[in-house]
């Protein structure tokens, strides 16, 4: 079980995640949670003014923290023993971070400060668990999680050592550890980056075999629509893996699409939940294809697309290649791509080598550049054999200039590109003749 920010955002909701979070009789969890929303952001401060070398201005904020966090231990504890203990140990937090104001600072003394969010947040919830009596223990993710030398998990070791843990601590109903922080392939404290918290749950998750990987938001599942701009949406109930994994990377923020990719492996379902709804059905991921259906649309913003035209590019090979290769080199993923005799059209949501791409493209042909652009992408069972599907999802795009349209690139999406304009007017068309017709 994965828990964000929010649902640990003050002492009620950690209150509450503590129920949530205590199993049925014989059963155990393994519960992964984020820092209190708003620390991380505090401790990203902190290290800003360090690296300016302003340590009156790092103490400041340390100081605020602290007393902020001193108010909760009186909301949350109602026992004299579990405050003094919290206490105590919030003074030794934050006397350590004061220690980075008298030494050098570089990353990886920022790496070092923002995993002290995660680490408060667990310690707190462990001892309000044990204060209430349930057989509850911290395990360090510092201790479990690492990656490889290419800083991607290294889930061999995530396995042993998760069993080592286990084993060293049998007789536990519940086992709380730190999301997002982790050492790297050389024993310094790192993060996981992408996907967060929820890339602990999943990796955690996959190596225990779990029943089940539950990722607790403050919303109801994944919608299938965004409804901060479509009225009526509805939560999916049921998504395949590559379906969610579609919806993620196109935009659906309430999961990151590596994520979820340990857990398909492994073939344990996730679930996502609603920590305000406690009781709703929410979204299952799993490994089962509903064939015949379309699920969702989502939409990714900030978009650039870039035209190469060439009339050398006609029967020369290697053309493609030498295109694709300028992007390698700069480290940009390619989101779309269309071709044709004389050219090629793609897209990329990483501008930070825009000028440099573009400087080298111009050596193969006539560059075209238009920014301020949108993917829309329409999930589901998109199989050639569904007769008429991609046609329905054309047809609602009738009144909408489209700049470009990739099918066939995997099963299970069909995307339009189009100005950032028409978005919401894209989005509304495509959910009333989806979803509403």
């Amino acid at each position: 079980m994965k828990f964000g920010g929010t649902s640990v955002g003050t002492p009620q909701r950690m209150k509450e995640v503590s129920e949530l979070i205590t199993p049925a009789a014989g059963e155990q969890n393994f519960v992964v949670l984020s820092a209190m929303s708003g620390t991380t952001n505090s401790l990203v401060e902190i290290s800003d003014y360090l690296y300016k070398k302003n340590p009156e201005g790092a103490n400041t904020i340390i100081n605020k923290l602290e007393h902020k966090y001193m108010q909760h231990v009186e909301a949350l504890y109602s026992t004299d023993e579990y405050k003094q203990k919290t206490r105590d140990f919030l003074r030794d937090e934050f006397n350590y971070l004061r220690s980075f104001t008298k030494i050098m600072f570089t990353s990886f003394e920022e790496k070092v400060i923002l995993a002290q969010g995660e680490i408060i947040s667990t310690n707190m919830v462990t001892n309000y668990l044990q204060e209430c009596g349930k057989k509850a223990v911290l395990l360090n993710a510092l201790d479990i999680v690492r990656t490889d030398k290419n800083a991607e998990p290294d889930f061999n070791y995530i396995r042993e050592k998760t069993e080592e843990q286990l084993k060293r601590n049998p007789d536990y109903d519940i086992y709380l550890t730190q999301g997002f922080i982790c050492r790297n392939a050389y024993g310094e404290i790192d993060n996981l980056l992408r996907g967060g918290s929820d890339y602990t749950a999943c990796l955690i998750g996959a190596a225990l075999h779990s029943d089940e990987i539950q990722i607790w938001t403050d919303i109801d599942g994944m919608h299938n629509n965004d409804p901060r701009i479509v009225e009526h949406t509805e939560p999916v109930r049921q998504l395949y893996f590559e379906e969610a994994a579609e919806l993620a990377y196109f935009g659906a923020k309430i999961l990151h699409p590596t994520c979820i990719q340990p857990a398909k492996f492994a073939g344990v379902p996730v679930r996502l939940l609603n920590t305000m709804d406690p009781s709703a059905p929410g979204t299952i991921i799993n490994n089962e294809m509903q064939h015949g259906t379309i699920k969702a649309v989502a939409a990714k913003d900030n978009i650039v697309c870039i035209q190469i035209q060439s009339s050398r590019m006609l029967l020369a090979h290697g053309f493609l290649r030498k295109v694709f290769e300028i992007f390698e080199i700069y480290k940009t993923s390619i989101d779309m791509v269309c071709t044709s005799e004389v050219g090629v059209s793609l897209t990329i949501d990483n501008t930070s080598h825009l000028a440099d791409i573009i400087n080298e493209l111009k050596k193969y042909g006539t560059v075209m550049v238009e920014e301020n652009m949108c993917i829309i992408c329409v999930v589901g069972d998109l199989n050639s054999s569904n007769i008429g599907f991609e046609a329905k999802a054309c047809l609602a795009m009738e009144q909408i200039p489209v700049r470009m349209i990739s099918y066939g690139g995997s099963n299970y999406n069909i995307s339009f590109l189009v100005e950032s304009d028409y978005k919401k007017q894209t989005l509304q068309a495509l959910q009333q003749s989806l979803f509403h017709n």
